[in-house]
């Protein structure tokens, strides 16, 4: 378990590196929903999502002889692109290994940043295969993109500066895919709120933590094309800390359709002027549907992050509900 101690000290480390974002006030939800709600616009990092809390925190940790080693992670995108960015700001070098369900964009971002990319097969866990061959084989640092400590510490400073923005905010939305932004945030504000309600939202298709959780144990499911491609992937099944994290500390998971994942990227661009990928706007989505039981205010939602290719964009905002449904 990530303590508050440990979230905090990370808060030290990562100041400068990363944007303390803004957490704004929404009339239209808070009207919709008959609470306050207010934004917490991670999208503005730099490289376009919260990811970059937690890799520059795990960078920042390494040893110099671990740096020259290199950094090594699976990811569905924003984890790549974020700890290539980390790893370029000190000398060292990260290699990504990605699956073919990672949009393009996303990968020539990475590229861009000077990683080795590697397109390994068609679900995360078989690019984290490749991971653990290139580590045994050319002895790079892991650097995962939820299941290690100083990464789950990192995203946890998102909530300290909700807390800290909104003392008596009584529910967070926070998107779910690992858990890693989850787990951290939920340390972070229930060490300091223990009362406050921390809601994971994540899609139907391939909701890995949502199926371990109701297993009891980490499971593998099968990953699907979505519009909140960056919550796809599974948790592992040797999960050491955001599965027991988010058991202990998460007091729901909601799960959205993929007509719903694009009401929100649509009412986030309309509504808000906020360009989000799906992942992003899983907590506007879940407000618009409905979905959160016994909702209580004022309200904290996540906007993890702005990576969509553009042409889906716009076929989102032009109607198009459900992209994928015939790779599906």
């Amino acid at each position: 378990m990530i303590d508050l101690d440990t979230i905090q000290d990370a808060r030290g480390r990562i100041a400068g590196h990363i944007l303390s974002t803004p957490l704004v006030h929404s009339p239209t939800l808070s009207y919709i929903c008959g609470v306050p709600v207010r934004l917490k616009l991670e999208h503005y990092q730099t490289t376009g999502s919260f990811k970059l809390r937690g890799a520059t925190n795990a960078i920042l940790k390494l040893t110099e002889a671990e740096r020259a080693c290199g950094v090594i992670a699976a990811s569905t995108g924003n984890h790549g692109r974020a700890l290539s960015h980390a790893a370029k700001a000190v000398g060292s070098r990260a290699t990504i290994c990605m699956s073919r369900l990672v949009p393009k964009n996303k990968v020539l971002e990475i590229r861009r940043l000077g990683a080795d990319v590697q397109i390994i097969g068609s679900s995360h866990d078989e690019a984290q295969q490749e991971v653990d061959r290139l580590v045994a084989k050319n002895g790079f640092v892991r650097v995962p993109p939820f299941d290690h400590p100083d990464v789950v510490a990192g995203q946890g400073t998102i909530g300290l500066e909700i807390v800290e923005a909104m003392p008596d905010v009584a529910t967070v939305l926070v998107p779910l895919s690992g858990g890693g932004l989850l787990a951290g945030i939920a340390a972070a504000v229930k060490g300091i709120r223990p009362r406050t309600r921390i809601i994971g939202i994540t899609m139907e298709r391939g909701a890995a933590m949502k199926a371990s959780l109701d297993a009891g144990r980490p499971v593998q499911v099968k990953e699907f094309p979505s519009l909140a491609d960056s919550l796809g992937g599974g948790v592992g099944l040797d999960n050491k800390v955001t599965f027991a994290m988010c058991r202990a500390l998460v007091d729901d998971v909601v799960l959205l359709s993929e007509s719903e994942i694009a009401g929100g990227i649509r009412y986030a661009y309309e509504k808000e002027r906020e360009i989000l990928e799906g992942a992003g706007a899983v907590g506007i989505a879940a407000l618009l549907a409905g979905n959160i039981a016994g909702l209580r205010g004022p309200v904290a939602v996540v906007l993890s992050g702005r990576n969509i290719d553009m042409e889906l964009h716009r076929r989102v905002i032009n109607g198009d509900c459900d992209p994928f449904k015939e790779e599906v």
